[in-house]
C-alpha cells in the first residue's frame, strides 16, 4: 500500500471533486462531523479553522492506495479499519476527518481529508507530511498483512532487472547471429525478436542513441547495459562491416530513409573504429598477411 499526504487550502473544491467522482460514495471514516456532503463538511471545517487564520493550508489531504490485488479483496469493513489505523498512526484521531472510497479503473483507493486545525486552534505540524504518510501507510499495510510499498518497489525492480536481461540477451543474439552492418538492419532484426528500437534524435537532428521498448518498459540503451549506449552500439555494428559504418558529409548517415546527423560521441566512435580498420588492413597488406 502507498500513502500520500499534503497540506491544501482549497478544501471545498478538492473534497467536492473527489467525492463527486463516484456515485453512491462509500464513506469509510467520519470523525467529529455531522454533515453528509462536501459543502456541509467544508463549512464544519471552517468553523474550527477560523480559530487559526494564520494557517493558509489548513486541511490535510491523504490518499491510501492498496495494490490492485489487495484492493479487490478489501471489504468496506477492512477499508474502514485501514483508514482508522492510518489516522491513529498519524495521531489525528482528535481532528475532524472524512474518508471515502474510490474504485475507479479497478484500483481501489481511499481519499481522506482531515482538518489540520485542532479544536484548540493549534495547527497540526505538516513538516515532512509526505514522508510521514508513506511510513504510516507502510506500517498499517504490514500490520494488516497487505503488500507494502517497499514490497511493490522490490517487485518492480525485480521485473525491471528481468526485462533488462531479456533485452540484453536479444541484443547479443542479433549481434552474433545476424551481424547487422548498419543501424537500420539492427533495428529490423531486433523488431523481429520482439524488441522495438527507437532512435533518440535531438532538435539538431542528431542521433544521440537508442531507446528499447519491451513488455511495457521503455529504456535508454545505457539503462539496459552500458555496452548498449549509442557510441558503443555504433562500434559493435561497425565491427560487422569491413569498412565500418560509412558516414556521409558532415557526419551524417541514412536512418529509416532520412539523412540524420550523429552526436559527437557517436561520430567520434565510428571514425576511430574506421581508422583502426584501415590501419589494420594497411599493415596486413604491408607484411603480406
Amino acid at each position: 500500500m502507498i500513502g500520500k499526504g499534503k497540506s491544501i487550502s482549497h478544501t471545498g473544491a478538492s473534497m467536492s471533486y473527489g467525492w463527486n467522482q463516484e456515485k453512491n460514495t462509500e464513506v469509510v471514516y467520519k470523525q467529529h462531523l455531522a454533515g453528509d456532503n462536501p459543502k456541509e463538511i467544508t463549512e464544519e471545517f471552517k468553523i474550527i479553522q477560523e480559530q487559526n487564520t494564520r494557517t493558509k493550508n489548513n486541511t490535510l489531504s491523504f490518499v491510501l492506495s492498496p495494490t490492485i490485488e489487495d484492493g479487490t479483496n478489501l471489504s468496506i469493513k477492512h477499508l474502514q479499519e485501514l483508514t482508522q489505523r492510518f489516522i491513529t498512526e498519524m495521531k489525528l484521531e482528535e481532528h475532524q476527518g472524512i474518508g471515502f472510497v474510490h474504485r475507479d479503473k479497478q484500483h481501489t483507493h481511499v481519499h481522506v481529508y482531515v482538518n489540520r486545525i485542532g479544536f484548540d486552534g493549534t495547527a497540526y505540524k505538516d513538516s515532512f507530511i509526505g514522508k510521514r504518510s508513506q511510513y504510516a501507510a507502510e506500517k498499517v499495510a504490514k500490520d494488516m498483512g497487505l503488500t507494502t510499498a517497499r514490497e511493490v518497489q522490490q517487485e518492480k525492480l525485480s521485473e525491471l532487472k528481468r526485462i533488462r536481461k531479456e533485452i540484453k540477451q536479444t541484443h547479443e543474439k542479433v549481434m552474433t547471429e545476424k551481424r547487422p552492418k548498419d543501424f537500420d538492419r539492427y533495428i529490423k532484426y531486433m523488431k523481429k525478436e520482439g524488441v522495438q528500437v527507437i532512435p533518440s534524435i535531438n532538435r539538431q537532428n542528431q542521433l544521440q542513441g537508442f531507446r528499447f521498448e519491451y513488455k511495457g518498459q521503455n529504456l535508454k540503451g545505457s539503462e539496459v547495459h552500458r555496452s548498449m549506449s549509442g557510441s558503443r552500439l555504433a562500434v559493435q555494428i561497425a565491427n560487422n562491416s569491413t569498412m565500418g559504418i560509412r558516414l556521409k558529409k558532415e557526419n551524417t548517415i541514412k536512418l529509416a530513409g532520412k539523412t540524420t546527423g550523429l552526436s559527437k560521441n557517436i561520430a567520434t566512435s565510428i571514425v576511430k573504429r574506421v581508422l583502426k580498420k584501415v590501419i589494420k588492413r594497411t599493415l596486413d597488406r604491408g607484411i603480406g598477411i
